[in-house]
């Protein structure tokens, strides 16, 4: 299961850290909370060590191994070098220019920008970690149900939607287990994946995909089957075995995880 080792989404590690106790309400807000700011904090060196410090500390609660974080970039890996090459090499012009050759610029402002956008990548990256590693998929959906809560007035199917998400980030693992079984059972035949140019490489992918689509209409076909076996119907007269309460914890949590970005943006802008 090398794939589901290096892909965090959808996995949930126990624990009885201090992250793992704060409610799922709170974590969704300020991670949410936290997204929006990355994109309007500043590029300047200190603003981004400070919010990096802030991260650091999400990760210190979570008491978990600094090893699932960093295998978590793994999949982003070219994603992230993609861009700082593009901005290193082709990003915004000005200030003192090392090197220039026809299309292919070297500027401050262009290694300033390729390394704020791939640090934007990787906090991304970081705090979606945080809040699936230290949460389960079932107080997910609990917690984006209860936030959705206030859209029931327009007719907008709040549960529906919940059980949706939760059901699309739970199968995400499996379906990444079953991408590996399937490609380990086409190595053991013979099979040879990257090898090739752009066009065999395409084709030599067809004999994962197709296996894989069937198994993920046969799994939901399934899933469907069960729900409907055991009278599932929607929201309608549905109740919860725990109910999540907001604790002095929550509320500490999401003071500092609204202030404290709050604080940067001023004090750096």
């Amino acid at each position: 299961m090398e794939i589901l080792k290096t892909f965090p989404l959808g996995q949930y590690i126990p624990g009885n850290s201090l992250l793992h106790g704060i409610s799922a309400k709170a974590k969704i807000i300020v991670s949410f909370w936290l997204i929006i700011i990355i994109f309007l904090l500043k590029l300047n060196f200190y603003s981004y060590l400070l919010f990096f410090l802030l991260v650091l500390l999400g990760i210190l609660l979570s008491s978990l191994s600094i090893n699932y974080f960093i295998r978590s970039l793994k999949p982003v890996y070219f994603l992230i070098l993609f861009t700082f090459v593009i901005h290193f090499f082709f990003g915004e012009e000005g200030g003192k220019v090392y090197f220039r050759y026809g299309i292919i610029h070297i500027t401050d402002n262009g290694i300033k920008m390729a390394l704020f956008m791939s640090l934007r990548l990787i906090y991304l990256v970081l705090i979606t970690s945080l809040l699936t590693l230290t949460t389960s998929v079932l107080e997910l959906a609990q917690a984006i149900e209860d936030l959705l809560k206030p859209l029931n007035f327009v007719k907008f199917p709040v549960h529906e939607f919940s059980m949706m998400m939760t059901i699309a980030i739970r199968f995400v693992p499996t379906l990444l287990e079953e991408t590996d079984k399937i490609i380990k059972a086409q190595k053991a035949r013979g099979a040879e994946f990257g090898k090739g140019n752009l066009i065999s490489q395409a084709k030599s992918l067809l004999p994962i995909i197709i296996p894989l689509f069937i198994n993920a209409f046969r799994r939901a076909n399934e899933l469907a089957e069960a729900m409907e076996a055991r009278c599932y119907r929607g929201a309608k007269g549905r109740t919860r075995y725990r109910i999540s309460h907001w604790t002095i914890k929550d509320l500490v949590f999401l003071t500092i995880g609204i202030l404290y970005p709050i604080l940067l943006l001023v004090f750096f802008s």
